[in-house]
């Protein structure tokens, strides 16, 4: 007995040192963010950690509390951002924006992965910038990676390419709306159903005004709620391809995605008070940094560089397949 409590103990002590790390880097990342708006806490998380992981001789005791970090934080954080969205301020949108949103997410989420398969993208990637541009960016594609066979190095890129093409769209979408002569409503809508990070939709809203920037959230997050159902159905996919292989299946709902849903439903009886909610969007963004810190530590720059520029070349298809689809959607059906 006083061996087990022992070995637990240091189980437990070894990962402190990685702990440390992950902490400090998330402090450095909402520094950035707060410093460069348009890169994300997210972004600069996941930078960090590649940057630390390829450092010669960057300690080896930080490892294990790393690798900790990598799926608890990410599957905390995942549960908790539920609680920034209910299923009333969804229907709050009307049933043709509500439709708009579902052709948005759909159609690019398999127009990417198509498109991906014709370019010879690795399957594993294509499904995460699918997955990241047609939802919700990096933290999509931190939900989605625990359920895909991929490498860490597609992880790294699908963020990348998020920041890279959500910040174009970001700077560009404003004066385009603009010279069509859309109204404020309208450039929330489509900022909102095209742009990829939380972040980028607001700056992208923001010169047409504080009603468009709400407008553009509110889309934004009815993208969100499609989170739960993507990963559900590419897990039951991946059951089926392992199974067929022999591999290890993943579960057909992980229990992260039910507690993401669970949160869902708690905001949408309104039992908490806003003060809480807001402690959970700030301690949501902490964790998914920590987690993205922790993934980015496992990439080798070399890998990452080998898929750069099918990866460029598809991120910038699904940029102008998402933008499109906002665009003529928003303006047709919302």
């Amino acid at each position: 007995m006083t061996k087990t409590f022992s070995s637990q103990q240091s189980g437990v002590g070894a990962l402190w040192p990685g702990l440390l790390v992950t902490g400090a880097a998330v402090v450095v990342s909402l520094v950035v963010s707060g410093l460069v708006p348009a890169v994300s806490a997210l972004t600069a998380a996941v930078v960090l950690g590649i940057v630390a992981g390829n450092v010669p001789g960057f300690p080896v005791a930080t490892r294990p509390g790393i690798a900790w970090a990598t799926k608890k934080l990410l599957r905390v954080g995942v549960v908790l951002l539920g609680l920034q969205l209910s299923v009333s301020q969804v229907l709050g949108l009307g049933a043709g924006t509500v439709v708009a949103v579902l052709l948005i997410v759909g159609l690019t989420f398999l127009g990417t992965l198509l498109i991906g398969r014709l370019m010879g993208v690795p399957r594993g990637l294509s499904v995460l910038v699918a997955t990241g541009f047609s939802i919700c960016g990096a933290s999509a594609v931190a939900a989605m990676e625990s359920v895909v066979e991929r490498e860490d190095e597609d992880v790294a890129t699908s963020v990348a390419m998020v920041t890279v093409f959500g910040t174009i769209t970001m700077l560009a979408l404003p004066a385009v709306a603009v010279g069509m002569g859309l109204s404020a409503d309208e450039i929330g809508r489509i900022a909102g159903g095209s742009v990829h990070e939380v972040a980028q939709v607001v700056a992208a809203a923001s010169p047409a005004g504080a009603a468009a920037v709400a407008v553009a959230v509110v889309v934004k997050l009815s993208r969100v709620v499609l989170l739960a159902p993507m990963v559900t159905a590419v897990s039951l996919v991946e059951r089926r391809r392992r199974g067929a292989a022999g591999g290890e299946r993943p579960p057909v709902m992980p229990l992260f995605v039910l507690g993401f849903l669970i949160a869902v439903a708690v905001r949408s009886v309104d039992v908490l008070p806003v003060e809480v909610l807001d402690v959970a969007k700030q301690l949501t963004t902490l964790l998914l940094a920590g987690a993205l810190f922790a993934l980015g530590f496992g990439v080798r720059i070399k890998a990452l560089l080998r898929n750069g520029p099918k990866a460029f070349a598809l991120a910038a298809c699904s940029t102008l397949l998402v933008t499109a689809l906002g665009f003529a959607t928003m303006l047709t059906l919302a």
